[in-house]
């Protein structure tokens, strides 16, 4: 069994059944776990004018957020202690995703004249308060721009781990 599935498997068992509509979506990195559930739809929203649908998905979600707080902090404990990771959580709530909390990670970079200028340029314009707002912003956009190419190579790297995984061991 690989770290995706045990991870997968380990929040299936203890997650609360009645807390989401199918599995969680489980997105993992170096430093977080980020666990996405799915909310039930809100059927006293439905037919009501936008703003007040807005509102009602916005109460639901809080209210989520407030019964199951408890419980989300110790499964997170037990989490991060078994895996030594962070845990973070969202809930998609009708056509949102909304998340609770996030982990930010410090990345260390080399740049040069060039590229600090482009992220000067950004923070001269009001886009972003620092270099570092500069920064993620470019990450972002790259990523919203290239989410098929980028989905495409994290496939092939878990081949690469697979394969990896099956194949002999080094050493004697």
């Amino acid at each position: 069994m690989d770290a995706a599935e045990q991870l997968t498997g380990w929040f299936a068992g203890r997650l609360p059944e009645e807390w989401f509509t199918g599995r969680p979506r489980i997105v993992t990195d170096r430093e977080e776990i980020t666990v996405i559930g799915t909310l039930p739809a809100l059927t006293v929203a439905e037919g009501l004018p936008d703003v007040e649908r807005e509102a009602a998905l916005e109460g639901y979600v809080e209210r989520f957020r407030e019964e199951t707080r408890e419980r989300r902090i110790d499964i997170a404990r037990e989490a991060e202690h078994r895996f030594r990771r962070k845990v973070s959580w969202g809930v998609v709530a009708g056509d949102r995703t909304l998340m609770f909390t996030t982990v930010s990670v410090p990345v260390m970079t080399r740049l040069r004249q060039p590229e600090r200028q482009v992220l000067d340029t950004l923070v001269a314009a009001g886009v972003a308060r620092s270099r570092s707002d500069a920064l993620a912003w470019c990450v972002r956009l790259v990523g919203r721009h290239t989410d098929t190419w980028l989905a495409d190579l994290r496939d092939a790297l878990q081949h690469v781990d697979r394969v990896r995984a099956e194949g002999p061991g080094l050493g004697g």
